[in-house]
């Protein structure tokens, strides 16, 4: 027997995914076998949770999966002024349904409230400190745990970290700006490949696929069931596989596919599973909504209209390719009928115990200087860096990262600062 499990028969360690709006309940019945080592799951009872807001907790509910896949075929291009006026009036909506459907929870999901409830769970299960795994934004409800409650941190690892101390539109630019970078490493590999529909230097490639794009944007794709695949939708298909390297030659083989043939079936199933949208029509989650929920009660947003379009342009210089994609997503939150109680600060957890930051050098969705900032801000942390490719890294890197990362859970041995995978 380990020694964690000596210590206590029943440990237990509770886990989020990310998202926000990712169910923690969802992971432990579909993940936990292939991304949890079996050492860690001898040590521990694996312990998920739905948050305020998500899934088969009280969840935020807006729209039917009808009006969903309606929402999701229109061709509105936020960056283009002409189509600004419907998009507000259709948010303005969207938030009118969110309001009627929840009732009051829509105000009480932020990641303070929700962390609080983490320690309801942590005395539920009689333990007098918290043993946590947190990916992505699950490293942000993690951290303002900590900073809550820095006496109850037992052991903590923050994969993939959010920087608290970051205003929603840096969020925003440093994720166009690792996504820009991801589809370079991606392409790099692409044009090596028989598959590939774009050719020549990266450079000459990531020029087709903006062509491309830019095709998209003027002429959505249709699916071969008949749905229409506007750019938002293409994109966000496009987007998924960027997530995990391991997931690189699919994304080719999809492109290839779109490019060449005219199927984009393949991006429109990725952009599917980002949905989770199954197989029926339905969706199997409210990820969605809960995320909008969450992040317009985390940080106030700026949806001035100038401001909105100096951000887009900024956005369309760092990232070229995927700027105005992302571009004016304040204003959803513009519309909301809760404002912001969060606001961006610095989380130090003074007198916690250690708490290990895991950071990947190119994960596109959460950049690594997120996870360096949230290292230094944090009174006690040490920070184990994967040099590689992908959104965290737990459970999809190697076996220096599941060593390192069980030999801190299991053993209460964090590695050495600095270390590196």
């Amino acid at each position: 027997m380990n020694r964690r499990a000596a210590e206590n028969a029943s440990a237990n360690l509770l886990i989020n995914p990310g998202g926000p709006g990712g169910s923690g309940l969802d992971m432990v019945e579909s993940s936990v076998q292939s991304m949890f080592s079996e050492d860690l799951q001898a040590a521990y009872n694996i312990i998920g949770f739905d948050p305020r807001g998500v899934g088969k907790s009280s969840p935020v509910t807006c729209q039917t999966d009808a009006e969903i896949d309606q929402g999701r075929q229109e061709n509105l291009r936020a960056w283009l002024p002409e189509d600004q006026t419907q998009i507000i009036e259709e948010t303005d909506d969207y938030a009118a349904d969110c309001t009627a459907n929840t009732g009051d929870l829509l105000g009480h999901v932020d990641t303070v409230s929700a962390a609080k409830d983490m320690d309801v769970i942590r005395a539920a299960l009689g333990d007098k400190q918290l043993d946590y795994l947190g990916f992505s934004y699950g490293t942000f409800l993690g951290s303002t745990y900590a900073d809550l409650f820095p006496k109850k941190v037992g052991r903590f690892v923050l994969d993939g970290a959010m920087d608290p101390t970051s205003q929603a539109s840096d969020l925003t630019k440093a994720q166009a700006v690792g996504f820009e970078n991801e589809i370079d490493a991606w392409l790099a590999q692409c044009v090596e490949s028989e598959d590939c529909p774009f050719s020549g230097s990266v450079a000459e490639a990531k020029v087709q696929l903006q062509q491309f794009f830019a095709q998209v944007e003027n002429q959505p794709m249709v699916s071969s069931d008949g749905r229409t695949v506007p750019i938002i939708d293409f994109v966000n298909g496009f987007i998924l596989p960027l997530y995990d390297n391991s997931n690189w030659p699919y994304l080719t083989e999809a492109m290839a596919s779109a490019v060449n043939d005219g199927n984009v079936d393949s991006i429109l199933g990725f952009a599917d599973i980002a949905a989770d949208r199954q197989i029926d029509g339905t969706y199997s989650s409210n990820s969605s909504d809960a995320f909008t929920a969450i992040n317009c009660l985390d940080r106030p947003m700026n949806a001035n209209s100038d401001a909105m379009s100096e951000e887009a342009t900024e956005l369309m210089r760092v990232a070229p390719t995927l700027g105005k994609y992302l571009s004016y997503g304040e204003i959803a939150c513009d519309v909301w009928d809760h404002k912001a109680s969060g606001h961006a600060e610095e989380l130090n957890a003074p007198g916690s115990n250690e708490i290990l930051v895991v950071g990947t050098t190119g994960d596109p969705a959460t950049p690594y200087k997120w996870s360096q900032s949230l290292a230094k801000q944090l009174d006690n942390a040490t920070l184990l860096t994967y040099e590689g490719h992908g959104h965290t890294a737990y459970g999809r890197s190697n076996d220096c990262i599941t060593d390192a990362v069980d030999g801190y859970l299991i053993e209460g041995k964090g590695p050495a600062a600095n270390s590196q995978c």
